[in-house]
């Protein structure tokens, strides 16, 4: 009764925390679902096609410093005075790498659109939303870093101010741009880094929730002499150690889908279309889900700081337990939905066509994915970024490309079966090592 009733006040702390993410997530995919609808009913696939490759790029270079989001989580919830050291460091660091990103990528920008596939009609729209999108981009490193921060001290309703505000922001320049001014892809791009910089300036303000006086608190650590975070070696390496497992497993998984999307340019606009649509259903199902796995990030993280074996156990059936009724009823929706979710966002009858013949690939894929999301949340918060990379590494190298080379025949049926598998083969290994650290009782290390 004692168990049962720990769990019932689990399952309230992790909805209290993880549905202003749920919301705040759902934005980020919904600015992608807009851009797709508004290009999906313009006059010819190419712009649609154009901005599917130049997102897929920029998620990829975005994406693949997702570590400093999630690594930031998982040592300020560990933290014990309060994480704001670790903040600046993250920043810091994002700083650093958003400023290389920008300059590396845009001379590469060429070479990226032609190894995507692009059609020579949809390839000039790719490379100007790319140019474009590139200037935003240390500030949304340091996004990544201010929300990780965020989540971290388990205050979510700042990321749900921060995204939701931001991207209801990105959707109406959408509209202005695109509609309004007629700049296609150019208004796309145009309108995100207009949402990036907002977005940036209200998660500085934002930090005051935190802390009325975060700002004095920062400054302090700055002046102080025993802070050095540029010459400071061992918390450096204790945040590379972590964020170099996540980099690789993020880049992995970024890989996986960028070459999705390439495979599907090779097929031409009208699949390429298509498979743009489903991957931003499929976003919008994994980052609604993902709220909470951010909520199980942050909990997680307080019971390892507290070395509470017991309410980690209670933290992670508690959320496991909404993640998946939440997954059951994203799938009941994708099925009954299906009419008028296609008629959103496109009426090219070619693209119709080919969302036909893959659409049941994408109502199977949440309940099988749930698990995957979930314990990356675990995971995340216990500090065991090594297994998140192992389990990558197998799924995308040994499972993904091998299927993918194998189901070539099958043509889009086979990029979307080794997607399956790719996803299956993640959520298998994350299961795996869970069952082992139960069984060993070593999730606490004393």
């Amino acid at each position: 009764m004692n168990y049962r009733h720990a769990v019932q006040k689990n399952l309230g702390r992790v909805w209290n925390l993880a549905w202003p993410m749920v919301l705040s997530n759902i934005s980020v995919p919904l600015l992608g679902a807009v851009d797709t609808a508004i290009l999906g009913h313009l006059s010819s696939a190419v712009y649609l096609s154009g901005v599917a490759i130049g997102a897929s790029v920029m998620s990829m270079l975005l994406w693949a410093f997702g570590f400093l989001r999630m690594g930031t989580t998982g040592i300020v919830a560990r933290s014990k005075d309060g994480g704001v050291e670790w903040l600046l460091r993250a920043v810091l660091l994002a700083l650093v790498l958003g400023v290389l990103l920008q300059v590396t990528a845009y001379t590469l920008i060429s070479n990226i659109v032609s190894w995507m596939n692009a059609s020579s009609d949809a390839s000039p729209h790719a490379t100007a939303y790319l140019q474009i999108r590139l200037i935003s981009a240390p500030v949304a490193l340091v996004n990544f870093a201010l929300l990780g921060f965020f989540i971290g001290r388990q205050d979510s309703r700042a990321p749900l101010y921060i995204l939701l505000v931001a991207n209801l922001l990105n959707i109406s320049l959408d509209f202005l741009f695109i509609l309004g001014f007629g700049l296609g892809a150019k208004g796309a791009a145009i309108a995100t880094v207009c949402a990036d910089f907002f977005a940036l300036v209200m998660g500085l303000s934002l930090l005051t929730r935190v802390n009325i006086r975060i700002w004095e608190d920062i400054v302090t650590h700055l002046r102080a002499p025993q802070f050095r975070p540029w010459v400071e070696r061992e918390p450096w390496l204790g945040l590379l150690h972590i964020n170099t497992d996540l980099f690789i497993r993020t880049c992995l998984l970024l890989l996986t889908l960028t070459f999705f999307t390439a495979q599907g340019a090779a097929q031409g606009d009208s699949v390429l279309a298509a498979n743009a649509i489903l991957l931003q259903l499929l976003m919008m199902t994994s980052y609604a889900l993902d709220g909470f796995a951010h909520a199980t990030e942050a909990l997680v993280g307080e019971s390892i700081g507290k070395q509470s074996n017991k309410l980690f156990q209670e933290t992670v059936y508690a959320a496991g337990i909404w993640a998946l009724g939440s997954a059951a009823l994203l799938t009941l929706l994708l099925i009954t939905g299906k009419p008028i979710i296609i008629k959103l966002f496109t009426d090219l009858p070619n693209v119709i066509l080919e969302i036909n013949k893959i659409y049941w690939w994408l109502c199977a894929l949440p309940l099988l994915a749930v698990w995957s999301y979930q314990l990356d949340g675990v995971f995340i918060g216990a500090g065991k970024s090594r297994q998140m990379r192992d389990t990558m590494f197998i799924a995308t190298i040994l499972i993904f490309f091998p299927s993918w080379w194998l189901t070539q025949g099958w043509g889009n049926h086979g990029i979307w079966f080794s997607l399956f598998l790719w996803i299956s083969a993640r959520s298998s290994g994350l299961i795996f090592y869970y069952r082992y650290y139960t069984i060993n009782d070593s999730w606490i290390t004393k």
